[in-house]
């Protein structure tokens, strides 16, 4: 069977992993528990419902020159492939019972998921009070991207009832080598490759040029983790929205502005002056897509504009901003770095994975995606899903990052941070829920 090859950017994500600097998204689900067993019973559902899913089998292997496939391209490069001896007890573990799911959370999360085998986990935490469990779910970037991981996730999860859906729409699969008809369309490809390449490293170029950071975020990284979680009332993001105008993203991601300014002045760093460079990820998936293994996804870049004292001026500046990536398209512009993935070879990721790790410290500071959940209340083993706090790697020479979900009528936050640069992560988290707030009185003022 010919391998099934990694997309550019899957391999991309593989390659620049180190030890410290392990390249899994995480999500921490917290189950209310119907009985004191409720998370022993869990862990046994997770492994058995793991050993029926495709997807979970999947390992990752190199593949130096895949067989019927003399592409160069090819050459160097690494392929799924279902792995004979997958065992899911190897990927789901039972944990001694704990009365802080975050604090264990950030310790699993700094442990990189094994090579050689599926690189995924599932840790069960159950509760010291028997009332309420958690599992952590790890995924590797190189096996799924958020809503690839979603999926990977809910397979294992009690069934839900779905409205009925179309069939897939049959998608035809890539090859290595572009499928055109005829000299003309070779050519204009190569010259729109070759267009995006220069307008996106041009953006790269402006997008470096001097703005103040905090040196919580350009700290040292030490491969330390710590994580923290925060439910906000989506209520609360309608209302700000509906008097302001803009999205709800744009409302979250101006929460996250006013957030960092407030962890920052408390810390005694100071936000006058300081404007990350924050990387939003675009996902380029297709809806019913056939084929929706591995990373579809592009970004845009913006400012956070922390140093705005005016929290209606902050969202302003952010809702300025997304209009400008939007109208120029998830395919141009700074963010759109991602894309480039798809014209470098296999060899290249492998040689230059390193020195690409070291690069996204130059692109953004701090991440912060939101990965959509479906309304319906999701289950495990009968036991409701009452939050889910979803955790985005940090790439080398990042010290935070920030995810968020939108689940039953409320968004819930993850933040995941370099334990050592930021030992305070609790006062950021607390100024999630002070933003929100001040938000609504500015509203109503």
């Amino acid at each position: 069977m010919t391998p099934d090859l990694l997309a550019p950017l899957d391999l991309a994500f593989w390659n620049i992993e180190t030890d410290r600097h392990p390249m899994h998204l995480g999500a921490l689900g917290v189950f209310t528990a119907h009985s004191p067993t409720a998370g022993a019973h869990a862990a046994d559902l997770l492994a058995a419902r793991a050993a029926g899913v495709p997807g979970l089998r999947m390992r990752i292997r190199d593949v130096w020159q895949p067989p019927g496939l003399r592409h160069p391209l090819a050459f160097g490069g690494a392929a799924r492939e279902a792995d004979p001896d997958f065992d899911p007890l190897d990927h789901v573990r039972l944990h001694a019972p704990t009365a802080d799911f975050q604090a264990e959370a950030g310790r699993l999360m700094e442990r990189p998921l094994r090579r050689g085998r599926p690189p995924w986990e599932a840790h069960v935490l159950p509760g010291e009070d028997g009332t309420s469990f958690a599992v952590l779910f790890k995924f590797h970037h190189a096996l799924a991207d958020g809503l690839r991981a979603l999926t990977l996730a809910a397979a294992v999860l009690d069934p839900v009832d779905l409205p009925a859906r179309r069939p897939p729409r049959e998608e035809p699969r890539r090859g290595l080598l572009p499928d055109v008809r005829g000299l003309p369309g070779l050519v204009r490809g190569a010259l729109s490759d070759v267009g995006r390449a220069l307008d996106i490293g041009a953006s790269v170029a402006v997008s470096t040029l001097a703005t103040r950071s905090s040196p919580a975020l350009t700290a040292e990284a030490s491969g330390t983790r710590r994580t923290a979680g925060v439910v906000i009332d989506l209520d609360d993001v309608h209302r700000v929205r509906k008097t302001v105008g803009g999205t709800v993203n744009d409302v979250l991601i101006a929460v996250v502005a006013g957030a960092v300014r407030r962890w920052l002045d408390e810390r005694g760093d100071g936000s006058e002056g300081v404007a990350p460079r924050a990387l939003i990820p675009v996902s380029k998936r297709r809806p019913r897509s056939a084929h929706p293994q591995g990373n579809r996804l592009s970004g845009y870049l913006i400012r956070l504009p922390v140093d705005d004292p005016r929290p209606l001026g902050r969202l302003d500046a952010v809702r300025a901003a997304m209009d400008r990536n939007k109208d120029a398209g998830p395919g141009r512009g700074a963010g759109a770095v991602a894309l480039l993935a798809d014209h470098v070879p296999a060899l290249g990721h492998r040689l230059g994975g390193p020195l690409v790790g070291q690069a996204a410290r130059l692109w953004f500071d701090i991440l912060v995606t939101s990965v959509p959940l479906p309304s319906l209340g999701m289950k495990l083993g009968g036991n409701p899903l009452a939050a889910v706090h979803p955790y985005a790697p940090l790439a080398r020479g990042h010290s935070l990052a920030v995810a968020m979900s939108t689940y039953r009528g409320s968004v819930h936050f993850g933040l995941v941070a370099d334990a050592r640069a930021v030992p305070d992560l609790d006062v950021l988290a607390r100024a999630v829920s002070d933003e929100v707030a001040e938000l609504i009185t500015a509203c109503e003022a």
